[in-house]
């Protein structure tokens, strides 16, 4: 309450006279709130206020990568006031419709907002220049594969690899990282799916970009379209890919010339996201009790065993995921 407290002051600072009411917004997986500021008898416009405790969060990245993005021509959060000494932030409302939301309501309005989404993915990678972000390197693409084996196997499914196993496990990583360095590298949002975009205009509103580094070309798109949340049929899948192709190859953009590379890239980008992900899915359960990711699994896990069956270099992940946890056929989740 003291926290509270001390941001409806810090928001009365910034608008002193006005009357406001302070609602939840949303909350993410980290220490951030958000809160959304309505005045009295609409004087202004909705606003959203990040409480990020800066003990626990630094805004500082998410400022510098607002600007980078907003910059590029994209729809984020634009800044209004910030105090970074108590954490505070006050931003635009980019509403409250994600296009998890809005996809669920009408699944017919995916073409237009998967386009709106590859549109301003193409404006952010465009605006890449070097040093500006944190590098997609060897040690972090590691570190998160390795949540993997460190959360789902070993705290999940309680199971203790063998040295053997663990030795097979290193080896594909090391191949994962391999392609993923290869590469063409951008400017990457890291999260860039159907929770974190929003239904507004223009399309799409963009959120949680503070994690933003510079790595590989196809990193967003396997986030956006092998996204954990939401299910689509290759065939859907492949036609947005294309259609994102074709427009990043126009604007200059480093994609392969041949597609089926290109989409190669993508299938092993994906690879390493869905093992990062079940890693972190875990850990939000078992570390901090946050038990709703779990019901998520069954497609990441899915969309992992999909791409390990089509490569044979990922042949020995897919011969452990088998022996770590039978292949159960579960509806919906299979391709």
């Amino acid at each position: 309450m003291l926290r509270q407290q001390q941001l409806t002051e810090w928001l009365q600072c910034q608008f002193p006279g006005d009357t406001f009411t302070l609602a939840p917004a949303s909350a993410d997986a980290s220490f951030r709130r958000y809160f959304r500021a309505s005045f009295a008898d609409g004087a202004r416009d909705t606003l959203i206020v990040m409480d990020a405790p800066p003990q626990h969060e630094d805004c500082r990245p998410f400022l510098h990568i607002g600007k980078l993005f907003e910059d590029a021509g994209t729809h984020v959060p634009h800044v209004y006031a910030q105090d970074l000494a108590q954490g505070f932030l006050l931003l635009s409302d980019l509403g409250n419709t994600t296009y998890q939301q809005a996809l669920e309501a009408d699944r017919g309005k995916a073409r237009e907002l998967y386009g709106a989404a590859s549109d301003a993915l193409i404006n952010i990678q465009l605006a890449s220049r070097d040093n500006e972000l944190p590098p997609y390197n060897e040690a972090l693409l590691l570190r998160e594969m390795r949540l993997f084996p460190e959360w789902y196997i070993a705290k999940h499914l309680d199971i203790t690899l063998t040295e053997a196993q663990n030795a097979k496990l290193e080896q594909v990583f090391a191949r994962i990282i391999a392609n993923n360095l290869a590469q063409p590298r951008v400017y990457v949002h890291r999260d860039y799916h159907s929770r974190n975009l929003m239904v507004t205009e223009p399309n799409p509103g963009i959120l949680d970009f503070q994690d933003a580094v510079y790595g590989p070309i196809t990193y967003d798109l396997a986030s956006l379209f092998k996204d954990a949340y939401i299910r689509w049929e290759e065939a859907e899948i492949i036609d947005w890919l294309i259609r994102y192709w074709e427009k990043a190859r126009k604007a200059g953009l480093p994609v392969h010339d041949d597609f089926s590379e290109f989409y190669r890239d993508y299938e092993w980008m994906g690879v390493q996201r869905h093992l990062k992900i079940l890693g972190i899915f875990a850990r939000l359960y078992h570390r901090d009790g946050k038990d709703g990711y779990l019901k998520d699994l069954p497609l990441v896990m899915a969309y992992l065993r999909a791409a390990c069956v089509r490569y044979i270099d990922l042949k020995p992940l897919l011969n452990l995921l088998d022996t770590i946890e039978p292949r159960i056929v579960q509806e919906g989740c299979t391709f």
